[in-house]
């Protein structure tokens, strides 16, 4: 189904506003582009035509996208409606009599402790070596290794300070010292004065001049090449950015 923004004056405008109240609300990166993408993907599929559509048209419409997408992207494309319906259209909202998949638990593919070491080694870029084995040893999500600080590290205390965590809440982790000592080491090297893992666009002569840090995809990329490298039969690519750092986890023992 098609995700452009129609071409409608009326649903542009309020697309903009939905915009806007989920910024407002504070919700997630990710969060809202799910929500964006859902209201222009339903707004195509009703030409741009959303303030009046019955319950038995909505079941259609997820009905369909049920046909070429996953169950997560229909409950995706759900709590987005439900969100313009409540904050853009200041309607009350009627459940939608979705059947629910069946509730499944799957272990994702870890690592060895043996194979979490070959990784280290074979990552000849200090910055994602430095990376994956901190988000190795202190457990940490992919997006939470990224956005770590220099004001995040309490040496006092020998644990992490992790802001804006899953769910938006803050958590401590215990910061192992091995860790400490290579994260002082690496932080030698660039001297960011906010950035435990700085952009590598400058290099590491200009690292700490940068704005941003290291960038998701380049880490992803790194750790895909490393994988495939050294012939390690794990499918990490297909996992998402959390599932990425739990393989890592789960292999520690």
């Amino acid at each position: 189904m098609d995700t452009s923004l129609p071409k409608d004056p009326h649903f542009n405008n309020q697309y903009n506003k939905h915009c806007k109240h989920l910024r407002l609300k504070g919700l997630q990166p990710k969060t809202i582009e799910a929500y964006t993408r859902a209201i222009r993907r339903i707004g195509n599929y009703f030409d741009g035509q959303l303030d009046t559509l019955t319950p038995d048209q909505l079941l259609d419409y997820f009905h369909d996208l049920l046909k070429s997408h996953s169950w997560s992207t229909v409950k995706l494309d759900l709590y987005g409606l439900k969100f313009f319906y409540t904050s853009v259209l200041a309607r009350s909202w009627e459940d939608i009599p979705l059947i629910k998949p069946p509730k499944t638990t799957r272990i994702p593919d870890i690592v060895t402790i043996d194979q979490a070491n070959q990784i280290f080694h074979a990552t000849t870029k200090l910055s994602y070596k430095v990376f994956f084995f901190t988000i190795y040893s202190m457990g940490l999500r992919l997006g939470e290794g990224i956005n770590l600080t220099v004001g995040d590290i309490d040496v006092d205390h020998m644990r992490v300070h992790i802001r804006d965590a899953k769910g938006n809440k803050d958590r401590f982790v215990p910061l192992p010292g091995n860790t400490l000592h290579i994260l002082r080491n690496f932080w030698r090297v660039h001297a960011h004065p906010l950035f435990i893992f700085p952009n590598r666009k400058r290099g590491v002569k200009n690292a700490h001049l940068v704005d941003s840090p290291l960038e998701r995809g380049g880490i992803q990329s790194a750790i895909k090449a490393v994988v495939e490298q050294l012939g390690i039969k794990k499918n990490f690519m297909s996992f998402s950015s959390s599932q990425l750092c739990d393989t890592f986890v789960g292999s520690r023992g």
